[in-house]
């Protein structure tokens, strides 16, 4: 229901971009023979910090260098705009993406969908979290006073649950800006939000489920320290996305790859669902650009909402328009759906 009031600032973020482009090198190189690229790149958010996520993701790339037969290396980002961007200039040809981020993708990076995760559990959906210091006497109530007596972190602007779900789902409604009402915003990593809170750096952040149990892996002495006092409804859980323009052979063995990974019963799959279970996966699932919907009704939800903020008619107009075609685009997909299903 959305789209996010946080205005990136257009020096940085030129400047994380062609830092990733160039962290990136070239494109990938095409074989002689038939075109078929001797090497892809698999982009990879290092929203906790690269040391830890490398050599959770580093087996799975192994895996699915040997069975498409290209090697496939990583490039991991601290930031979403840079993945998105590697992804626009062919630096990158698919990578791990939550969903707004996939969606900006979709749009601007000649990207699709392939895929999508499931948790441990087989749920296939997330939920955005607030954290706060245990002990703090810190309440939801207190969090939207608005007295500007508390700090508080989000996350990327481009974060799904770090940034679009909080404001969709709990601050827009209750009418709160979150610059006006807080004495300071910061915006960082879940990882390092969560330090922040655990050490009375900040007052309260937000975080989602899976970086939360992260977290307790990681650092169970400082995540003891906090405390959840809000959580979204169910999100949409991060998706694989691949350039449009791969070798449609290349793409289907990609795509069969993550939908079969771990599913088998021999020592391989055993395998294969420990490298899942470091990433705290379990699995993945068949999806495409549709399962960004949520997304695309967030986003269009938010820009209505700050249209009428800002008291535009004009901007007011457009908005509503686009959101009713939002609701219309998503209901006439659902309503396909279950003749397609049988």
């Amino acid at each position: 229901m959305i789209r996010r009031t946080l205005i990136l600032t257009a020096t940085p973020l030129l400047l994380g971009a062609a830092l990733a482009l160039a962290s990136c090198g070239k494109p990938a190189e095409k074989a002689a023979a038939g075109g078929a690229p001797s090497e892809l790149t698999f982009s990879i958010l290092s929203a906790e910090n690269q040391s830890s996520m490398e050599p959770l993701w580093a087996p799975l790339l192994a895996d699915l260098s040997e069975s498409i037969g290209v090697k496939v290396k990583p490039f991991f980002a601290t930031n979403y705009t840079s993945l998105v961007e590697a992804m626009r200039f062919n630096q990158v040809q698919m990578g791990w993406f939550s969903a707004s981020p996939a969606l900006s993708a979709v749009r601007r990076s000649d990207g699709e969908v392939l895929g999508r995760v499931v948790d441990a559990g087989g749920d296939a959906t997330y939920k955005s979290i607030i954290i706060v210091r245990k002990g703090s006497g810190i309440t939801l109530d207190k969090l939207l006073a608005c007295d500007k007596s508390l700090s508080f972190g989000m996350g990327d602007t481009q974060s799904t649950s770090g940034t679009l779900a909080p404001l969709t789902y709990l601050f827009t409604p209750k009418g709160v800006e979150p610059n006006k009402c807080f004495k300071a915003v910061r915006a960082a990593s879940h990882q390092a939000n969560s330090f922040s809170v655990a050490n009375g750096v900040l007052d309260a952040a937000t975080n989602n489920s899976v970086g939360l149990i992260f977290f307790k892996r990681q650092s169970p002495e400082q995540a003891g320290k906090l405390e959840v006092i809000w959580e979204s409804p169910p999100l949409p859980e991060s998706s694989i996305v691949v350039r449009k323009d791969l070798d449609p052979a290349l793409k289907e063995k990609i795509r069969q790859f993550f939908l079969t990974y771990g599913t088998g019963t021999d020592a391989k799959a055993q395998k294969q669902r420990e490298v899942l279970k470091g990433l705290a996966y379990g699995g993945f699932r068949p999806a495409d650009n549709s399962y960004l919907n949520p997304v695309r009704e967030m986003e269009a939800s938010e820009a209505l909402a700050a249209a009428r903020r800002a008291g535009d008619q004009g901007k007011i107009a457009k908005a509503q328009a686009e959101y009713d075609k939002v609701k219309a685009e998503i209901a006439q997909a659902q309503a396909i759906e279950p003749a397609t299903a049988q």
